[in-house]
């Protein structure tokens, strides 16, 4: 897959089943490991080349909307939920791409990391390959902050540390499915109740988020592990429980990625914090089941 950027996983696949990749000039499958010393042979496969996509007026004004901060080695958005972070997997244009198309003058713009396309709020972009490395190392020590805001169904009375190992497979179709898994890797998040809500005689927690470890679909596997899925999460939920909540106007997964706290950094001895205000449509979901009480 790394090696053939850009090539749908459906037909790298195919080219496995055709036997057309070979290790040591042998057919082999594709959870085949490799050894020390193995020749693998990738068939030519013709891609694509896009022609770099235009940004509209209308978009450049959406991304200006989107800074929620910026210096000379930094650029911290608003993230909206249903937009991915970078192209791919039939997404031609993500956040990273529109930003690069809508700079094409800055020298260097990377993600420091990542949020799902269904999942709103803040994300960082560096604009040095230096403060790139320094957030990145400072990510994978655990020395920064990170909570989202959730709904959850049911009712959750306390905070609830959750200590479970994940494992992600991906299925032929190229889609992501994590597991509670004790072969996994470590994960741990903590849920804090922050108000006790009820739609048609239904509980739900409102909860304040904080992850130890960043691991793929995270917070979600965590919640439906505790017995208290996400709102509108279509992967890991409970469609039945969702259905009064789309009534009341919900589209998407009630994930929001609300503060961000960095530690001590070579330009920033006193560390950095950032807040990105609730989404307006989760916003407006709470009012009405505030009111709908």
């Amino acid at each position: 897959m790394r090696l053939l950027k850009g090539v749908p996983r459906g037909h790298v696949y195919r080219l496995l089943r055709r036997g057309e990749v070979r290790v040591n000039k042998g057919r082999v499958r594709a959870e085949y490991r490799l050894r020390a010393g193995d020749e693998v042979r990738i068939p030519p496969v013709r891609t694509a080349q896009r022609e770099a996509l235009p940004v509209s007026a209308e978009r450049v004004a959406w991304l200006a909307g989107t800074v929620l901060h910026e210096d000379d080695r930094l650029l911290v958005l608003n993230k909206p939920a249903g937009i991915a972070v970078h192209g791919g997997s039939g997404v031609h244009l993500g956040v990273i791409e529109a930003l690069r198309a809508w700079r094409p003058q800055a020298p260097f713009l990377e993600l420091v990391h990542r949020l799902d396309r269904d999942t709103s709020g803040l994300l960082l972009v560096a604009k040095r390959r230096s403060a790139l490395r320094a957030m990145q190392e400072a990510l994978r020590q655990g020395r920064v902050t990170k909570r989202y805001l959730a709904l959850l169904h049911g009712h959750l009375p306390r905070r609830a540390d959750v200590d479970a190992p994940l494992r992600k497979n991906v299925l032929r179709s190229g889609e992501r499915v994590v597991r509670v898994d004790p072969t996994g890797r470590e994960a741990r998040s903590r849920f804090s109740p922050r108000e006790h809500l009820t739609l048609v005689r239904q509980p739900l927690t409102l909860v304040g988020i904080r992850i130890y470890t960043g691991r793929t679909h995270q917070i979600r596997v965590h919640a439906a592990h505790l017995g208290h899925p996400l709102a509108g999460d279509e992967k890991y939920g409970d469609a039945e429980a969702d259905r009064p909540l789309r009534l009341l106007g919900l589209k998407r997964l009630f994930l929001h990625a609300e503060s961000l706290a960095l530690p001590a950094l070579p330009w920033a001895p006193r560390g950095l914090e950032f807040h990105a205000p609730l989404a307006p449509d989760l916003n407006e979901l709470l009012l009405k089941l505030r009111i709908n009480e």
